[in-house]
Order: structure tokens, then sequence, then C-alpha cells
């Protein structure tokens, strides 16, 4: 007697179908997985025996073979137990076919038939109505989270009983009403942090509302206690709403990761990821036994912030080249090779040296020439080529936190932040790309033209500050993203002028490394 349930997996972020083929055959009690099942996988023999068992199922006194088909690819993870449940009992006749024609399962199971809830399931859901699937079965607490994808049914269940009571039509399916999932204004003013939070730091918020407008990345230098953490953190405050597209990018990955809230099954706000300065290589870039995403690309969409940048890893940094300019990291293992997403905006902090005080008018540096210049070389200079944006944050003088009137809100940047992108969306309509941190060689050639003033004071500023060429292009980006926030067509010797003065920190590099 032969059985067929559909199910799915992923690999990265991409689903792919699963056939869970179950045969009851005349021999000893056996239960056996094939497919290239991972132990994860292998056990469900146990789940499922028990949760039969303890739903009043019976488990036949058979041969039991399960293929999970194709069997080329490693199956990982426990979403396989309910199919591999629902195809012994169709195969045993104690439950009809029929009830999961055009029906994608997944789903764990307890030992007493309760129905668990398990990662991935929205790049199913999404891969299922891709490929005209009618429904999809899943564990109740994942229904929100299936139900953002719209254009299939999604059918929840509390345990295995239930399942089996509907597919012998004794109660009815439990079908999700869809949500409407568009973004509104309450969605993105709902925050408990402002940029009117920060006392002064003119230039700093005028970097940030920069970096935002043109999706640039920002590196903050400054002694403890200036705000860098602070400014850091209300950065997505001001940046433009995800669309719907970029939502369930992110949604998915965040799916992967098994970090989506019950309550939430698309994302509302752009990510924000701020690991730890002792993080690893891999769970920076992402990999592992079960390939599962990185930092960096749980912060697609997003924003990166790495606080005490110095702090970390080299080898851990160096990770970041790839993603910066190309919006994708690729993990490479023996066994397989995987694409992730992972186009976010750095934002990094760090102080000027180790005790934190070099340049500062309020207390004096300890810290001798060589052990600036070996804090300082921690950033290699291919990263620091990569980052747009260098701003220098003094500390806010005590009595301005008590008596200063508070800035701009992130409700006021934002929209100018709005308009800045809207231009860059329209001028940018025949590219793959949206804002002006993603442009390319050739892009930059097309949209960044000097006129001759601002071509001298450019050539000029090159030769003085012995730029490389890609701090050329990120000045020019940068440029390009002023002018739009000024609503100007063409880029101005002040815009020029504006975005030269965020690579100044160059040369407080090389004092530092000398």
């Amino acid at each position: 007697m032969l059985a067929m349930i559909q199910s799915g997996a992923v690999l990265g972020v991409d689903a792919y179908p699963v056939d869970v083929e179950v045969d009851l055959g005349r021999g000893m009690m056996v239960f056996s997985t094939v497919g290239l099942p991972s132990s994860a996988v292998s056990e469900a023999k146990t789940r499922v025996k028990s949760a039969l068992v303890n739903s009043d199922l019976s488990f036949p006194q058979r041969r039991v073979v399960v293929n999970l088909a194709p069997a080329h690819i490693k199956k990982d993870g426990t979403a396989f137990d309910l199919p591999i449940a629902l195809g012994i009992l169709v195969a045993n006749d104690q439950c009809p076919a029929r009830a999961f024609d055009e029906t994608l399962v997944v789903g764990e199971l307890s030992l007493d038939g309760r129905l668990r809830a398990v990662r991935g399931i929205l790049p199913l859901a999404a891969w299922a109505k891709q490929n005209g699937i009618k429904r999809i079965l899943v564990p109740e607490k994942n229904g929100e989270e299936a139900a953002a994808v719209e254009g299939i049914e999604v059918w929840v269940a509390r345990d295995l009983a239930e399942v089996v009571l509907v597919a012998l039509n004794q109660l009815p399916q439990r079908l999700v009403d869809k949500t409407d999932f568009e973004l509104t204004e309450i969605n993105l003013t709902n925050t408990a942090i402002d940029l009117a939070d920060v006392k002064g730091q003119e230039g700093a918020r005028r970097a940030l509302e920069i970096a935002a407008a043109g999706g640039h990345n920002m590196l903050m230098l400054g002694p403890p206690g200036s705000g860098k953490t602070m400014l850091a953190r209300r950065l997505p405050t001001i940046a433009p709403p995800l669309s719907f597209d970029e939502r369930l990018e992110s949604s998915i990955i965040s799916s992967i990761a098994g970090l989506l809230k019950p309550d939430e099954p698309l994302i509302q706000q752009r990510p924000f990821r701020s690991p730890h300065h002792t993080l690893s290589q891999v769970a920076l870039a992402g990999g592992g036994p079960q390939c599962r995403p990185g930092e960096v690309s749980l912060a697609h969409n997003g924003v990166l912030f790495l606080d005490e940048l110095p702090e970390f890893k080299r080898a851990a940094l160096e990770v970041l080249r790839q993603p910066l300019e190309d919006g994708q990291i690729v993990i490479a293992r023996a066994a397989r090779s995987l694409l992730y997403p992972a186009r976010f905006m750095l934002v990094a902090a760090m102080n000027p040296c180790p005790c934190g005080y070099f340049g500062s008018h309020q207390r004096e540096c300890t810290c001798n020439p060589e052990r600036i210049r070996r804090y300082l070389q921690r950033i290699s200079g291919p990263l620091l080529d990569r980052i747009d944006l260098q701003v220098a944050v003094e500390a806010v003088d005590p009595r301005d936190l008590r008596h200063r009137a508070d800035g701009e809100s992130s409700a006021v940047i934002r929209k100018r932040v709005m308009l800045a992108r809207d231009i860059q969306r329209e001028r940018l309509i025949d590219a793959d790309i949206h804002a002006n941190g993603q442009l390319r060689s050739r892009e930059i050639k097309k949209y960044c033209i000097l006129d001759r003033e601002s071509e001298a004071l450019f050539s000029h500023a090159m030769e003085q500050m012995k730029l490389s060429a890609r701090a050329h292009d990120r000045i020019l980006k940068v440029a390009r993203t002023i002018a739009d926030l000024h609503s100007s067509p063409n880029i101005e010797a002040v815009h020029i002028a504006e975005a030269i003065q965020y690579r100044q920190l160059d040369r407080v590099w090389t004092k530092g490394a000398a």
C-alpha cells in the first residue's frame, strides 16, 4: 500500500517541493526513512508513532518505508512529521487521500499529537501560491504567517486528531481569514524612539538624514557618551517605509531564522540588527551546519549597527566586503552553495583611540601614537573605503542636555527623505536599484555629472586627500543624494563640498596610522 503527501522545505531563502512517499509492505516491523534525512528527520519515526497512538489512531503492524523525494537534497528540520503521519494513515486506509489533494502539508508533532510551529512557513506558502497549489496545511501558530501570502487558502489545525476528523468530513476545515497587510501611518509612528530625543549633534543628524535618503553606509567616530548609539538606533525612524516586496523579503529571512513574531506575520519596521562585537564570522555572514542566515541577511532592507567597530574580529569584518558591494552574500560549503540577500545600511561607531579621547576637548588622551596606530589599523582600508559617510561626533555639553530645545522629529525628517527617495526611484525606474547608495559605475557616469566648478573642486580634494577610486565614487553618490534632498537636478559645487566633508576622517586615519 502506497501513499504520497505533498510537502516542502527551504534551502537558503528558496522553498522547494518534497514528496513524502509512504509504503506499507510485508515483513518485519521496521520504520525506515530514506532520501538523505538529517538526524532530526530520522527521529520523526518516534514522534510520529507516539502521536498516532496517543491520538487514538492505530500504527500499522507492517514494514514502513518513508521516502523524501528528491533524494539528492539533504532534508533537515521537523516539518515532515505531519506529512509522514498523514501518509501512513492514508496508506493504511484510515484517512482518505483526496482530503489532501492540492494541499501542501507541514508541521511538527508532539508525542501527544499536538502540532508545533515550524520555521520557514512564509517562503513555503509563497512557493505554493506560485506553483498553483490551492491550500497549505500548517500548525495553528503558523496560520497568520502563512496568511500573509495572498491567493492561497490556509488550513490550520491544533493537533493530528483534528486533521483526521476534517479529512473524514466530521469537522469543517478551519481556514484563516486573510488580513490586510498594508502599512499604515500608525505602524510608522508607533515607536518609542524619535530623533527629537537627540540634543545638539547637528552635523551627525544631517549625516543621518543623508544616509537614510540615499541608503548610504555611515561611520561615527567620537568619544564615549557622545550619542553614537542613540543616533544609530534612530536611523530606521527616518528611513522610508518598507514596500510590500521589501516586507515580504525581510519577513522570509526572519521566518527561516525563526524570528517572526506570531502577531506580526509580516515585518512592519525596517530591521535593526545590533550584534555584540564577540560574534563569530559565521554568525555575521551566515552558514553553520544548517546554513542559517547571518546578521548581514537578517538586516536586509534595514540597518546593521556595529558598535565598537575595532573590537570586532578582523576576519568577521572582512566578510562585510561582498554584501556592501553586491547586496548579497554567498555561503559556499563542500555540500552546497547558498545565496542570501544582504542589502543593508551599515552604521558603525567607534572611539578614536583605545581610551576614547584622542582629539577630544573635554578630556586628555592617555594613548601614545603607537597604540592609536594599532587601534585604527584594526579597520582595513578596503572596508573603510566602502563606508560613504564618516562623521565626527563630539560630546554634548551637559548643560545643553537639560536646556536645549528638541530638534526636528523623525516624522518631519522622514518626509524630506521620502521626497528624495521618490526622485531617485523615478530616475532609476529602468534599473534594478532604488537608491543612490546602490549606484554602480555606469549609473554614476550617467547621473553624477559635474559642471566645471564642481569638477575643479572635486579634483583638488581628491589630489590633496589622496583618496582611492572607491572613495571617488562614494563622494559622487553622496553628492547626488545631497542634491536630491535639495530637489536639485544637477550636482553643484556646494553639494560636492558637503560630500567631501564626510571623508575628512580619512585624514585622521592617515595621521593615526602614521
